[in-house]
């Protein structure tokens, strides 16, 4: 007998989950996470899960390290409680960053969370525009690997003419991803050089591609700090663009980002609800979609034991 499925959610991003929840027509089921007066983390799950088909909704946001605990132990206390099967639904999955050894004596981040995730009790994870697609090849399970590019795709169709626009990658690491989202509106690219100086800043030189008196639209997997989504206005700017709208699937916003955006030179800014966008972040020009209805109908597919990918067929 095939059991109804329950989705759980811990702290990062509980609105969403809440969506998708009103979705499928199902309740959140509930469970509780506290804290011991030494800060260990302590989760109970408060309803029977025995033989139950189990999904539990967490963005790696911040605080980052929190969050992914959370996880785990939730992970552990369901595979303890006797699921049937765990998926671990991770909207941002933010250690995708941490890809590759390009510097000595570093971490691998990214296949290590991979790994202990598994090891905590997931027995499948579903994600979303992971910064690099080898990511998806860092675990050992079955992974399903969302996009919301026809989401935001979408968005500018309906509200944009697309006869003059081009859309814009910040680097050439980014093409293979703005050629999908360009493929999927109709519309030609442009690609920037761009040279990381640390963290938070980057320097730009040439556009590839034709963008003066051109409507342009920037697209990004993440804003994080802003850094390279306001040089790229400014290279634009200088270029000759007549418009400029940027859009990113995770709205991460962290740092001096609000501050940078609040005032730059950017017709709109779009970003999904992958991460949740706190009031305070609300800027006028800032739209957020959501990705509540890919992720329900990827969850009902899951569970009938469908195809995910004819989702983007």
């Amino acid at each position: 007998m095939k059991h109804a499925l329950k989705i759980f959610a811990c702290n990062s991003n509980d609105g969403l989950a809440t969506e998708i929840c009103n979705r499928l027509g199902v309740r959140l089921s509930q469970m509780e996470i506290s804290r011991f007066s030494n800060d260990n983390l302590h989760v109970q799950i408060q309803e029977n899960v025995r033989e139950r088909d189990v999904f539990v909704v967490q963005s790696f946001t911040a605080p980052v390290s929190d969050h992914i605990m959370e996880l785990m132990i939730t992970l552990d206390a369901l595979r303890s409680a006797s699921a049937q099967r765990i998926t671990a639904i991770i909207p941002y999955y933010s250690y995708a960053r941490s890809d590759k050894k390009d510097k000595p004596r570093i971490s691998i981040t990214g296949r290590l969370i991979a790994d202990m995730l598994i090891t905590a009790g997931a027995n499948r994870v579903l994600t979303m525009d992971l910064h690099a697609d080898q990511v998806h090849g860092f675990f050992s399970v079955p992974v399903d690997h969302l996009t919301a590019i026809p989401t935001i795709a979408e968005h500018f169709r309906q509200r944009h003419d697309l006869t003059n626009m081009v859309a814009v990658a910040t680097d050439a690491g980014g093409a293979k991803r703005v050629g999908r989202f360009s493929e999927r509106l109709g519309i030609p690219m442009a690609i920037i050089d761009k040279r990381r100086v640390s963290d938070t800043d980057v320097k730009q030189g040439e556009v590839v591609g034709e963008v003066r008196d051109r409507d342009t639209v920037i697209f990004e997997d993440e804003i994080s700090t802003g850094g390279t989504l306001l040089a790229t206005i400014n290279t634009l700017r200088a270029a000759g663009a007549r418009s400029i709208h940027a859009c990113a699937v995770h709205g991460v916003l962290c740092g001096p980002a609000i501050e940078r955006l609040r005032d730059a030179p950017v017709d709109s800014i779009v970003v999904t609800n992958t991460v949740h966008v706190a009031a305070e972040k609300r800027l006028d020009k800032l739209t957020v979609l959501t990705v509540a209805p890919l992720f329900a109908s990827a969850i009902e597919r899951i569970h009938s034991g469908e195809s995910v990918g004819a989702l983007f067929e």
